[in-house]
C-alpha cells in the first residue's frame, strides 16, 4: 500500500532527494517549501506530488498546507520535518538576537508545528513515523555556530521526547543527523565560515572531510536511504534514536 509522506522544506536539497526516493517506491508525496522557484522546479519533475509554498514558522500558512494534505491524502504515514537554515557564523558575543531567533524559529518552531499536526493524526490511527532532520552538530559542539548547534541539539531532544509520548500509540520518532552534505547549502556554509575566519573555503572543506573516518562528504542520497530504511518494517523497533549519517565523525574542528 502506498504510504502518505509529508516533507517540509521538500523542494530542494535533502528534502527533494527524500521526496524523489519515496515517490520512486510508489508512495504519495506532499511537500511544502518557502521558495516559489524551488517549488516550480519540483513540480516540473514531480507533477503528481502535492506542493505548497509555506513558511514553516508561520502557523497560518502551515495550517493551510496541513489542511490540503488532509484533504488530498487523507492523513499522513511518514512526516519528514526537514526545513531548516544554517544560521549565522560568529562567536557568541558578535551574534545578533534576531539572527539567533530566526535560526531557532525555522529549525525548531517549524518542527513543533509539523509534529503537533502529525502526532494528532498518527495517534488516532495508531501508526506512523516522524523523522526530524538534525545534524552531527546536534551531537557535538561546533565553535562559532551557536544558533545552529542549539537548534539541532533541540531537535534530538524533541525526537526522544516525542518517542516517549507517542510510542504507546505505535508511533515511532527518530532524528537523522547528517554530517557535511555535499551541495549548494554546504557551499554556502563554507563561504560563511570563510568570511568569518579569513581562511580559504577550500581549506575549511578539507578540514570537514578529514574530520570523518571515511574522508568524504555525505550525499543527499545517503540521507534519503536512511529515511527510507527508517520507514521500513526492518526499522519497526527503532525509535527515539539519533541516527548519524556522517562517515563517522572523529572531530568537528
Amino acid at each position: 500500500m502506498a504510504r502518505r509522506v509529508v516533507i517540509t522544506g521538500g523542494a530542494s536539497g535533502i528534502g527533494r532527494t527524500i521526496a524523489e526516493r519515496f515517490a520512486s517506491l510508489g508512495d504519495r508525496v506532499a511537500i511544502c517549501d518557502a521558495s516559489a522557484n524551488n517549488i516550480a522546479a519540483f513540480q516540473m519533475q514531480m507533477p503528481d506530488a502535492l506542493t505548497a509554498q509555506a513558511d514553516v514558522t508561520d502557523q497560518d500558512q502551515m495550517q493551510v498546507f496541513f489542511d490540503q494534505v488532509t484533504q488530498h491524502l487523507g492523513g499522513v504515514d511518514v512526516l519528514v520535518s526537514n526545513a531548516g537554515i544554517g544560521g549565522p557564523a560568529g562567536s557568541i558575543e558578535t551574534l545578533k538576537l534576531e539572527d539567533w531567533r530566526r535560526c531557532l524559529s525555522v529549525n525548531l518552531d517549524g518542527a513543533f508545528l509539523a509534529c503537533g499536526w502529525a502526532a494528532e493524526l498518527m495517534r488516532a490511527q495508531k501508526s506512523g513515523l516522524i523523522l526530524l532532520m538534525s545534524s552531527t552538530s546536534g551531537l557535538f559542539g561546533v565553535p562559532n555556530r551557536a544558533p545552529y548547534v542549539a537548534a539541532k541539539w533541540g531537535l534530538v531532544g524533541l525526537a526522544k521526547t516525542l518517542a516517549m509520548e507517542l510510542g504507546p500509540a505505535g508511533v515511532r520518532v527518530n532524528a537523522i543527523c547528517p554530517g557535511a552534505v555535499e551541495g549548494t547549502r554546504m557551499d554556502q556554509v563554507l563561504a560563511m565560515e570563510s568570511d568569518f575566519t579569513g581562511r580559504p573555503a577550500a581549506e575549511i572543506e578539507q578540514q570537514y572531510s578529514q574530520g570523518v573516518s571515511l574522508r568524504r562528504f555525505v550525499s543527499p542520497k545517503d540521507i534519503a536511504d536512511m529515511a527510507v530504511f527508517l520507514a521500513s518494517d526492518a526499522a519497526r523497533q527503532i525509535t527515539g534514536q539519533a541516527m548519524a549519517v556522517d562517515g563517522h565523525t572523529e572531530r568537528m574542528v
